[in-house]
């Protein structure tokens, strides 16, 4: 186990040039064939729910459909604070979504509509990014890991129950990751031993060539926020020229890697600029237009540049609100395409 940690790792520290060399000698020897049509691919047209405070007054697969989604995402937070070597989770001060009541309900009415489900656990930290967990001593990390051993568990047993698909076993960590790898493989281990379907753990888009586990993993995730260009309202080409070195980096590393590759997470906020850095637009929403037009763009872009790519599975849109129930209080600038011209784009592209 040791020596496949280490092997990992030296690995994330290759530059981009000898990944590109390597990535080269990989495709001639095994001839890669990125010619597959559409209508031969089988991609995930997913969209992240949002867990509603309250349970669903009508079914909510219903809209769903109707942009011809055929996966969705359904996320059971659990909650840190970086001061406590914990984590908590399916409480009752919780959003009736976030706890396995309507975690499981949602499971439910996905299933008997045909639609297939990821369980993505995702832990939230109060004011903070799970990037940045850290403890300066062994026994803290100890703690949490033990914590977050019986959280993950515990909801791999419930999508082997209800028979999901997939199941994502963390998001975005990377000091953690980079500290205390053999945990991680053990807990992936740990969760094959009672969930039998597919895994993929979420990476940040920063980050992704840094996770030591792939090598146990179905799938490569990337929330993929990558930042393409300023523009208030880029032009699709603009963006297709962009995304051209990052596409290339992204086949370098899955040819290497040797796992298909799905977006865990991936959007655009219906505001001007959508297409930099998101999570900087965020911090400033209050003080930006709304621009349904770029971020229509920006998902047409996205999809025009990997569909066409048979190691590129698809992904889940972040994020899709439930009877608009759970939104942060400015929808109409949020991630969400519902009622917005990025609508039309979703239905167009998932309709393969």
């Amino acid at each position: 186990m040791k020596s496949k940690l280490l092997f990992f790792l030296l690995f994330s520290l290759l530059s981009q040039n000898c990944l590109r060399q390597q990535s080269v000698r990989c495709q001639e020897e095994n001839a890669v064939d990125n010619s597959l049509t559409i209508e031969e691919m089988d991609k995930i047209g997913g969209l992240t729910l949002v867990a509603p405070p309250r349970p669903f007054v009508k079914n909510p697969m219903v809209d769903i459909q109707a942009v011809n989604a055929d996966w969705i995402a359904v996320i059971p937070y659990g909650f840190t604070r970086l001061s406590e070597a914990k984590v908590s989770y399916n409480l009752d001060w919780q959003w009736w979504g976030e706890r396995e009541v309507g975690v499981t309900e949602s499971i439910r009415l996905a299933k008997a509509e045909g639609i297939k489900v990821m369980l993505k656990p995702q832990i939230y930290i109060p004011n903070s990014w799970t990037g940045t967990l850290d403890f300066e001593e062994s026994i803290l990390w100890e703690n949490w890991e033990k914590d977050n051993s019986a959280y993950i568990l515990h909801m791999a047993e419930l999508a082997e129950a209800e028979k999901v698909e997939l199941f994502c076993i963390g998001t975005e960590f990377k000091v953690a990751i980079q500290k205390r790898p053999e945990y991680w493989v053990n807990l992936i281990r740990q969760v094959r031993e009672v969930y039998h379907g597919e895994l993929t753990y979420a990476s940040n888009w920063d980050n992704y060539h840094n996770i030591p586990f792939w090598s146990e993993l179905d799938y490569v995730g990337i929330n993929a926020y990558f930042p393409l260009c300023d523009s208030k309202t880029p032009s699709k080409n603009e963006l297709l020229n962009n995304w051209k070195p990052i596409l290339q980096q992204i086949e370098d590393f899955q040819c290497v890697v040797d796992k298909p590759i799905i977006f865990t997470e991936f959007g655009y906020l219906s505001t001007d600029a959508c297409a930099s850095k998101t999570w900087e637009l965020e911090q400033k929403i209050n003080s930006i237009n709304i621009n349904e037009t770029a971020q229509a763009v920006a998902l047409d872009a996205l999809f025009s540049t990997f569909w066409d790519k048979s190691w590129w599975q698809g992904g889940f849109l972040w994020k899709w609100f439930p009877e608009m129930q759970g939104h942060e209080g400015y929808p109409e600038k949020d991630y969400t395409p519902q009622g917005k011209e990025a609508e039309k784009i979703i239905s167009k592209w998932y309709v393969y």
